[in-house]
């Protein structure tokens, strides 16, 4: 399977990249317009196949297409693979404009082919294992920055929407509704709250921007248990007075604990077989939906 890359920033060096070149059948082909990182990441992965632009990889007959490019350019990219019949996995978001957002959405019902967003938390093993232990009443998110203020759609669309999506991911029912609190310092958002409830569970996701500390950390409460991933790699099982902490094995590669492995056998697997990957593109429109409502509600508020 012929496969490409485009854009190659930093999530795709660090990610994309080290798990598509270890593959066995497949052939990569890199695009970017920077000529220097091309034949640098090519060099160094051992890839043949180098283009610069998009028209070109289309030629190259591509049946997949990773869109790791900036966030500005995925509609563009992804717009054009589309129309060109191009299976495609677009890094989170889709885009930062929620109508370009729909209309990728729409072109990839019409299209027929296998279109995903790179919502790698799903796959990581600790937070998919919180659902083996029985539905949740109560989950609280926390993604938090050291100092790092932003502009409320940039925050919510570019990183919060890890937040919402893992919630409705974990809460597994459909959210009936939303309540949003945040805290502005002029024209940048220092803090975001949001509550979702759906039918027996409530889930809180928060962001502190402004905080002393970068972490995420889930809490996952059931009937008679609760369940803390703290960063990704290690949870603690709280059950009355009885404490137990699990964690990987000190070989696993930090891009296994991240779920890229995974996320990119799955959306591969889908493409092979035609089948609608999970999250299928209609489910991740409705995280882009609610991401949506949440900076309209903010940026109401003049």
């Amino acid at each position: 399977m012929k496969i490409g890359i485009v854009g190659l920033g930093d999530i795709a060096k660090k990610s994309y990249l080290p798990v598509l070149s270890e593959k066995e059948g497949i052939e990569l082909v890199l695009c970017t317009r920077n000529t220097d990182t091309l034949n640098r990441l090519a060099k160094k992965y051992r890839i043949k196949e180098t283009v610069n632009t998009v028209d070109e990889l289309i030629e190259k007959g591509v049946e997949a297409v990773f869109v790791s490019a900036a966030t500005e350019g995925h509609f563009e990219v992804a717009e054009k693979l589309l129309k060109s019949g191009i299976n495609t996995y677009i890094d989170k978001p889709i885009s930062m404009n929620f109508h370009e957002t729909e209309t990728i959405v729409k072109l990839a019902k019409e299209s027929g082919k296998i279109v995903m967003v790179g919502f790698n938390r799903r796959f990581i093993p600790v937070v998919k294992d919180l659902k083996e232990h029985g539905k949740a009443t109560i989950i609280i998110m926390q993604k938090n920055r050291l100092n790092s203020p932003d502009y409320s759609r940039r925050l919510v669309v570019e990183d919060f929407i890890h937040v919402v999506d893992t919630l409705r991911f974990l809460m597994g029912t459909e959210v009936k509704e939303l309540k949003v609190e945040y805290l502005k310092n002029g024209q940048v958002l220092d803090n975001l709250i949001i509550q979702l409830v759906g039918d027996g569970c409530t889930a809180i996701g928060v962001m502190n921007r402004n905080g002393g500390v970068t972490e995420e950390i889930i809490e996952y409460m059931t009937t008679n248990d609760k369940y803390v991933v703290n960063n990704l790699a290690e949870t603690t099982h709280f059950h009355n007075k009885e404490i137990n902490v699990s964690k990987f094995g000190d070989w696993e590669s930090t891009l296994f604990k991240r779920g890229f492995y995974q996320i990119v056998d799955h959306f591969i697997d889908c493409v092979k077989n035609n089948k609608t990957p999970e999250p299928s593109i209609s489910d991740s429109l409705i995280t882009h939906e609610i991401c949506e409502r949440i900076v309209k509600y903010i940026d109401s508020d003049k």
